[in-house]
């Protein structure tokens, strides 16, 4: 399967998914939450730092109980920038 590359949109979205979590997890140590979610420490890190833009729902899905955070709460605020993004150039 080839996939396709990931559009500015995407990869936006991808930062500003890993900025929430990564203040969500707060003083935690990345070791302890990527243990708990049942992923890498690697892993954690590349989608805090954006460079897994669009990581797989079960494991955004593992990070966000881990981190007592509701997925409609964390999606709104992913799609506020997606809206705030589309009215700066409306502007």
């Amino acid at each position: 399967m080839v996939r396709l590359p990931l559009s500015s949109d995407d990869l936006a979205r991808g930062r500003r998914l890993g900025a929430l979590l990564r203040d969500a997890r707060g003083d935690r140590p990345m070791l302890q939450v990527a243990l708990e979610a049942g992923i890498s420490p690697e892993t954690l890190r590349k989608i805090e730092t954006g460079r897994i833009a669009t990581p797989a729902f079960p494991t955004i899905a593992a990070l966000a109980t881990v981190l007592g955070l509701s997925l409609d709460r964390l999606w709104a605020e992913v799609a506020a920038g997606d809206r705030a993004d589309a009215a700066r150039l409306v502007s």
